[in-house]
């Protein structure tokens, strides 16, 4: 038998999934909590197995009592159950301990259903909640740009950019025009995808052009 708190500030959905866990043989609803100040006394006393937790309640927030409580009895489950799906909240929740996260708008079943695995090791999550949850961990690898993307002549006045040298010093020394030198550090610019002279010259030290 699976013992249930529910955390809910709004009655008729409260009564309703308590309604609904009544007629379900492996789960026990032992109380409902309008409020998380009402419920932290409550959980720390019945220690039920998971928490069926809203996030948006009207002082405490469900993620601040899941804490309290969490700091005393860890090994109690908590699903959050709330509307909000932002990505602040989501992380703010799982960071704190969260288990599992629910979006109200799921239909009862899949409540029940996800009680059920959180008391099972599993950590269930709508899915839009499941797809933020894996986009987090998709770095985007930073582009490398290989030194064979400059020319030696772009390599060389990109090198003599780095020095601080101007450009109608970079034209004297390489014997063209000033217009020419200016060409071609549109090129690098283009090339390295920067936008100014600082960042290309970062990028200079950074890989090692030289």
């Amino acid at each position: 038998m699976i013992t249930v708190n529910i955390v809910e500030d709004i009655p008729e959905i409260r009564n309703s999934i308590q309604q609904h866990l009544e007629q379900v043989s492996d789960l026990n609803c032992l109380h409902t909590f309008a409020s998380a100040e009402a419920a932290l006394g409550g959980i720390l006393l019945q220690r039920p197995d998971v928490v069926l937790m809203d996030i948006g309640l009207p002082k405490m927030s469900g993620i601040e009592c899941m804490l309290k409580i969490k700091a005393q009895y860890p090994e109690i489950k908590f699903l959050m159950f709330t509307v909000f799906d932002t990505d602040e909240k989501v992380f703010e929740a799982l960071k704190a301990g969260a288990d599992g996260y629910i979006l109200k708008r799921e239909p009862i079943p899949k409540i029940i259903t996800a009680l059920r695995e959180i008391c099972a090791g599993g950590a269930p999550m709508s899915k839009s909640i499941a797809l933020k949850v894996l986009r987090s961990f998709h770095v985007e690898k930073p582009t490398v740009i290989p030194i064979e993307t400059l020319s030696n002549r772009q390599a060389e006045i990109l090198e003599k950019l780095s020095k601080g040298m101007p450009y109608k010093l970079i034209a004297g020394q390489l014997k063209i025009s000033i217009g020419t030198v200016k060409q071609h550090i549109h090129q690098i610019y283009k090339k390295l995808q920067v936008n100014n002279k600082t960042e290309a010259i970062n990028k200079y030290l950074e890989r090692g052009f030289d």
